[in-house]
């Protein structure tokens, strides 16, 4: 009797560190370590360019140390995989886990990254947007297949949503770090006049991502991508994938703007 009674509980003490590890294996099969790198060097060219333009590119040392800290990629990542552990059930684990150990669900990974990496050169995004311009006004079968995902993902608006959300939580981290006196209705009223404007950016640099990225691949494939993104797993995975690296940017925003802030009263002490 005694077996029958321990046993039930040997397995309830067993299920979360089952589903840890079936994390682990989704986040390794996605290579979020890898892309959070990406996205850390990309954080790191835009530092510097803030560097130039609001600090006369007088940051020096401290500035690049406070920078390397901001874009900490094992935080994006840990950001990222708690909103998969808050989003995704067990069964939908499992089902992403089936398709990214396909052949075509780690050859998409990887053409996402070395995308991603690539088009962070100013020349390259060039002629990716100039290659979906062309594309634009005609029927092109590959094209509509790149505005399936994107509509299945919400790619635009969501991405439309982080970005004005950074861009929020950047001018709060300057104004807590005592460069700005704007009050958060200030700071929403002049963010918002953006909006037209980054909606339209947002759409044409996620077409041209896109049509980049999955170049490489069969108008048979993207279709099986697409019919991947549209089942419930696959929107529970894009949805944390959003919402994770929202969360990361949000936060390495608003320090980065505090850090700005920072350094600019600093200078005029």
């Amino acid at each position: 009797m005694r077996a029958w009674i321990f046993a039930p509980l040997l397995w309830l003490v067993a299920l979360p560190a089952w589903a840890d590890a079936r994390m682990t294996v989704l986040v390794d099969l996605l290579e979020l370590r890898e892309a959070a790198a990406i996205l850390s060097d990309e954080g790191q060219a835009h530092a510097e360019t803030l560097n130039q333009d609001m600090l006369g590119g007088q940051g020096g040392p401290g500035w690049t140390l406070q920078v390397e800290r901001i874009h900490d990629p094992e935080r994006m990542v840990e950001a990222v995989r708690r909103a998969l552990e808050e989003t995704m059930s067990p069964s939908a684990v499992e089902e992403a886990i089936d398709f990214y150990t396909t052949d075509l669900g780690g050859r998409i990974v990887a053409l996402e990254n070395a995308a991603r990496a690539a088009i962070a050169e100013r020349e390259v995004e060039q002629i990716a947007r100039a290659n979906y311009g062309v594309l634009a006004g005609d029927n092109d079968p590959r094209l509509a297949l790149i505005r399936r995902l994107i509509t299945s993902a919400d790619m635009v608006d969501r991405n439309v949503s982080t970005a004005l959300n950074s861009n929020f939580q950047f001018l709060r981290g300057m104004r807590d770090g005592g460069a700005l006196e704007d009050s958060d209705e200030d700071l929403l009223s002049e963010i918002g006049g953006d909006l037209d404007a980054v909606t339209e950016d947002t759409s044409v640099w996620a077409h041209a991502y896109m049509l980049l990225a999955y170049h490489p691949l069969s108008d048979a494939e993207i279709e099986r991508y697409a019919a991947f993104s549209e089942t419930d797993a696959g929107g529970a995975l894009n949805r944390a994938l959003f919402d994770g690296f929202g969360h990361a940017y949000e936060d390495i925003s608003y320090a980065l703007g505090r850090a700005v802030a920072l350094n600019m009263v600093a200078e005029n002490l």
